[in-house]
């Protein structure tokens, strides 16, 4: 995770804690989280195909599959006060529900439009949208 420069170095795979219990977290926070798992582990499971093939030989909804993981392992780089030393990015507070209901939305398709590179160190799904707007007046710039 670190050599992709996304801090905190987590990886959601190998990760586990005894608290993702829906009983817990609740029962919305445990899906989403489990949803975004499944995702990352498809991707990971994929990986080795595209290594080989290439993204051209992946059925359309693979391709979907790896785009959504891609902006999900940026998007889980977190603007932390304690990671600016590493990022250079201010930090941020985000609550819990925006940061469910941004994964969600993520999951659910409704941001595949944005680039993947506006998902990289956002607090939320709002600030990814800001982001993508930017970069596309960047370009409109060039």
């Amino acid at each position: 995770i670190a050599e992709l420069g996304i801090y905190p170095a987590v990886d959601p795979l190998d990760s586990k804690s005894r608290i993702l219990d829906p009983r817990i977290v609740g029962e919305e926070h445990y899906k989403v989280a489990t949803e975004v798992q499944q995702i990352l582990q498809n991707y990971k499971s994929l990986q080795d195909i595209i290594a080989i093939l290439g993204m051209d030989e992946l059925s359309e909804e693979d391709k979907l599959v790896v785009e959504r993981a891609r902006k999900i392992q940026r998007f889980l780089s977190q603007p932390f006060a304690v990671a600016q030393v590493f990022t250079g990015y201010e930090g941020r507070l985000v609550k819990l529900q925006d940061t469910i209901r941004s994964f969600k939305e993520i999951l659910a398709g409704k941001h595949d439009n944005l680039p993947e590179n506006a998902f990289y160190m956002q607090g939320d799904i709002n600030d990814v949208q800001k982001r993508a707007e930017e970069l596309a007046k960047e370009l409109a710039n060039q």
